[in-house]
């Protein structure tokens, strides 16, 4: 089955909008697990502009789930990462002023530095996944750091999706399948939606997670979370 994580950090953007502690992003933590996320995801950015590394401390414990932490592997965020231990950690490689992540790793290219990276990871028994796109020679690459999974990027299947969502598949499958066959798990996640998310299910129904936040999150603001939630795990129910 595949797991829905739940991205909260939208939910902290709203908080840091107006300042205070409201909306609380521990009680949505603990509301998105209550109504059945099988996952909370967090990516603290350099800035905390949205979710910050006290949240990512005050959040650990409340997560009976699964933990996940994304970011760009600075020393800072290695520290925080090896301090809090998550059951997950995914690598993105997001440059400092980035709004939202937008591209995958060169696995080629850092395969050196991702592997030292992953290695201090795997040390303390967190499991790594690297944020990629559906270059088969990146996957390829990608197995060759120690990483225990890697997570697709998918913002270009979802632009695509309405206007030929097989077409927008392909390189999708193509790419899950080698990550199938260099002995990875699969994780997916950017702009995925209640519109696009059932079909690229069915065509990788092996997927271990997706990682969902924007939309989500949007949804919620006039579906409530709750019906949220579980409209989207109808989704992966297939």
């Amino acid at each position: 089955m595949t797991k829905l994580s739940v991205n909260i950090n939208k939910i902290a953007t709203i908080r840091n909008a107006r300042g205070g502690s409201i909306p609380d992003v521990k009680l949505a933590a603990i509301n998105c697990q209550r109504f059945g996320a099988e996952g909370i995801t967090v990516h603290p950015r350099p800035d905390e502009r949205h979710i910050r590394y006290s949240d990512v401390y005050d959040i650990r414990p409340i997560v009976t789930t699964e933990f996940n932490i994304e970011g760009y592997p600075s020393e800072k965020f290695i520290k925080l990462v090896l301090n809090v231990k998550p059951d997950q950690v995914t690598l993105v490689p997001d440059k400092h002023n980035a709004i939202t992540s937008n591209a995958g790793w060169d696995t080629v290219t850092n395969r050196e530095f991702l592997t030292k990276v992953i290695k201090r990871f795997r040390d303390k028994g967190i499991r790594t996944s690297i944020f990629i796109d559906t270059d088969v020679e990146n996957i390829r690459s990608a197995a060759l750091t120690g990483t225990d999974r890697v997570e697709l990027y998918t913002e270009p299947y979802a632009l695509n999706y309405p206007l030929n969502k097989e077409k927008a598949a392909e390189p999708f499958v193509k790419a899950a399948l080698a990550a199938k066959e260099a002995g990875l798990g699969l994780n997916a996640g950017h702009d995925l939606s209640l519109e696009n998310l059932k079909y690229f299910h069915s065509c990788i129904p092996w997927t271990d997670e997706v990682s969902i936040g924007h939309a989500l999150i949007s949804d919620a603001l006039y579906l409530g979370l709750e019906n949220a939630i579980r409209m989207y795990q109808r989704q992966l129910a297939d």
